[in-house]
């Protein structure tokens, strides 16, 4: 029987509104799996839910890690499963909702962390050397060592390359992601109804740079800045995000805003092109084109009533 219903797909896609619908409809809690609105005081860029719409319905895991943690996916899992169970004990429905594709295996999948632990000093000293050599040298040196991983894993997301790194160096080079990006051995206790939200490309990149404008209105440049003040810098992973690293760059002198926002927009649709091809892999899958629907309504009420037939509910 469903216990979990999944909302994934791209940035943009329109995945928090889905979330609250079906939240509101059948008393569902929603824990998220974004990577970046799981920081405290990364408001705007990481366009998380407004206050309304957390008023909206009860979410989990926003704002609560300080960005100056080593926050990791094998942390994030365990705060998953415990907001999980948490959710169940009071007898609502859990409705885990993100585009952060390791964040979503982490709960679906049963994965065991414990054969990656934070080695600081390598990664520290792997982050050094992208950061004066470009990630490119780091994805070359993967492809040579494990070239399964270094075509799974995209050149731009350096943070990846550095985890694969990572692995390989404490493993003794006998192994990659394979236990990150090929566990698919369902979780006991889960049964989740998933579904993938999706739009037609030039919509969803329309969508995406939309977002961006809004967030620059919305003072994201102010939000970075405030957030440099209060001590953090590339050092920390939290500012590694999309729009974060950006603006960043920009107000140390690398580029001009017009050339951050540019960034900003163009690595937001390469990302959004990366969670499509993670989703689609899942062989349990349910995809709404929304674009194919009159509106946003409409879409809501057809996504709605699927979850209901798939559920029993009618």
């Amino acid at each position: 029987m469903i216990n979990m219903i999944v909302v994934a797909g791209p940035t943009a896609s329109g995945k928090t509104r889905c979330a609250i619908s079906l939240a509101k409809i059948y008393g569902g809690e929603i824990v998220s799996a974004d990577s970046m609105q799981i920081y405290r005081g990364f408001d705007i860029g990481s366009a998380k839910p407004s206050a309304r719409e957390l008023a909206e319905a009860t979410h989990h895991l926003v704002g609560c890690v300080d960005p100056r943690e080593d926050f990791s996916v094998a942390v994030y899992q365990k705060l998953a499963r415990e907001a999980i169970a948490g959710i169940y004990s009071r007898g609502g429905l859990p409705i885990v909702a993100g585009g952060a594709g390791l964040y979503v295996n982490s709960i679906l999948y049963d994965m065991d962390f414990c054969a990656l632990p934070k080695q600081e000093a390598t990664r520290a000293a792997l982050w050094d050397e992208a950061e004066k050599k470009g990630g490119g040298v780091l994805h070359e040196r993967l492809k040579s060592l494990d070239p399964a991983a270094a075509r799974r894993i995209h050149p731009n997301n350096v943070k990846k390359v550095v985890r694969a790194l990572e692995a390989l160096e404490h493993s003794g080079g006998k192994t990659g992601l394979n236990s990150f990006d090929e566990a698919f051995t369902p979780y006991p206790g889960y049964s989740p109804l998933i579904i993938g939200l999706t739009r037609e490309r030039e919509e969803l990149y329309a969508r995406i740079n939309a977002r961006v404008d809004r967030l620059l209105e919305a003072g994201l440049v102010r939000e970075v800045e405030e957030l440099v003040r209060g001590g953090l810098s590339m050092e920390n992973i939290s500012m590694k995000g999309i729009g974060y690293k950006e603006i960043f760059n920009y107000l140390t002198g690398s580029h001009n805003l017009e050339r951050a926002v540019y960034l900003i927009k163009q690595n937001s649709r390469r990302y959004a092109k990366r969670q499509l091809t993670w989703f689609r892999r899942y062989p349990n899958i349910n995809w709404f084109n929304i674009s194919s629907y009159g509106g946003e309504k409409d879409a809501l009420d057809d996504i709605a009533d699927f979850c209901a037939k798939a559920m029993g509910k009618i």
